[in-house]
């Protein structure tokens, strides 16, 4: 089996959206690196990958030959430098990239990269032809760290939530702060025990940490999983139990924004400094880093429920939920947020304050994450393949 990724003949198609857009779907056997940009004279599209097997597609077919696009006129594709493949489509007026992104499947490892395109103005187009300096194409093919493969220690970032200046909830005379502190260490203290792990606390004593800084901590590290460490209070009505949340741009419900805006103290891309690319090219890169962590956090969410779910007796009715959290926002880090319970809660509050159980807490976090270590390993395997 090749271990290029190959496009789906059948299922790639270049065609008309509408009467000033233009779509352009592949299908892949697996993700790869990707980019897009147009250039002048003439005009065209242009997308280069990582290299990929073209066996079996045709222009024409692409083209979609029996409905010919009004906004592109030919196509063709191959290897342009060693390691890379590209694809050129000409297009036939001035047309700009409105989005471009790649999904992976999580459950076949199938990926489907779209983009759509749109009529602009001559003045426009020309203003953002040119090819991008990334940096990254000269750069040697990634390969999957080893404890991705099953060696190795899982490096662990365990970010206790608030701290300083910064208090958190309180009720009833305690602090978030400090009881997520001290859960971190207890749990660091468990994980260490175990031997599979490397831990790191973003925080070790009652200090104000910045987000962006907690994700760089992550990042210094070379983190394999961030975990950050709530316990919210509520001012109106009720809730109880543990959660574990994802990041999403759209929380689950108004209670998860609400609790995203309460963390958050600054809207923060953490990890990545975008500043200087074109917000196309920006999103690219994004959607690239986040090709495999997506699916990644959303499968260590899943265990850590089950986990816990295995080793206390109080989960939040909806357990398993998302929203824009900031310090989740780490696009090559597979991230989640727990929150343990609420404070405003009389029971939850008495079991967080209870060594025994923290104790049952985080064991139900380290065997989730020893199964999801192997999991994950296991799916990349398969990927890979």
């Amino acid at each position: 089996m090749s271990g290029l990724a190959r496009v789906d003949p059948v299922a790639s198609i270049i065609r008309d959206d509408g009467r000033t857009g233009l779509a352009i779907d592949l299908q892949l056997s697996q993700a790869v690196p990707y980019r897009v940009f147009t250039l002048d004279q003439p005009m065209r599209l242009v997308l280069d990958f990582r290299e990929v097997d073209w066996s079996g597609v045709g222009s024409e077919a692409l083209l979609s030959a029996d409905r010919p696009s009004v906004w592109a006129s030919a196509a063709r594709f191959g290897i342009y430098r060693p390691g890379w493949s590209r694809l050129v489509i000409d297009l036939t007026g001035p047309m700009q990239v409105q989005t471009a992104e790649m999904r992976t499947s999580q459950e076949t490892g199938l990926a489907s990269l779209q983009l759509r395109l749109q009529q602009t103005g001559l003045d426009q187009f020309q203003a953002k032809t040119g090819s991008p300096d990334t940096g990254i194409w000269s750069q040697p093919e990634v390969v999957a760290p080893d404890r991705q493969a099953g060696q190795g220690p899982l490096v662990v970032v365990l970010d206790p939530g608030h701290g300083g200046i910064d208090p958190g909830a309180q009720q009833q005379g305690e602090v978030e702060a400090h009881l997520m502190l001290l859960f971190a260490r207890e749990l660091k203290d468990l994980l260490t025990r175990d031997g599979g792990f490397t831990v790191v606390l973003t925080r070790t004593e009652d200090v104000f940490v910045p987000l962006e800084r907690r994700v760089s901590i992550a990042h210094a590290v070379g983190a394999d999983v961030f975990i950050s460490l709530h316990a919210d209070a509520l001012s109106e009505g009720q809730a109880s139990g543990a959660t574990v949340y994802t990041l999403s741009e759209s929380a689950t419900d108004a209670a998860s924004q609400a609790l995203a805006e309460r963390h958050d103290r600054n809207d923060l891309l953490a990890g990545v400094d975008l500043s200087g690319q074109d917000d196309v090219i920006a999103d690219v890169l994004m959607d690239l880093a986040r090709l495999e962590t997506a699916p990644r956090a959303d499968n260590l969410a899943d265990q850590l429920v089950v986990g816990l779910q295995s080793n206390i007796d109080r989960m939040h009715k909806r357990p398993r939920q998302s929203a824009a959290f900031s310090v989740l926002k780490s696009p090559d880090i597979p991230s989640v947020l727990i929150e343990l319970g609420f404070l405003s809660d009389p029971q939850d509050l008495q079991n967080i304050k209870s060594a025994s159980w923290r104790a049952k807490a985080a064991e139900g976090i380290r065997a989730a994450l020893v199964e999801w270590a192997e999991n994950d390993a296991a799916r990349a395997r398969l990927i890979r393949q």
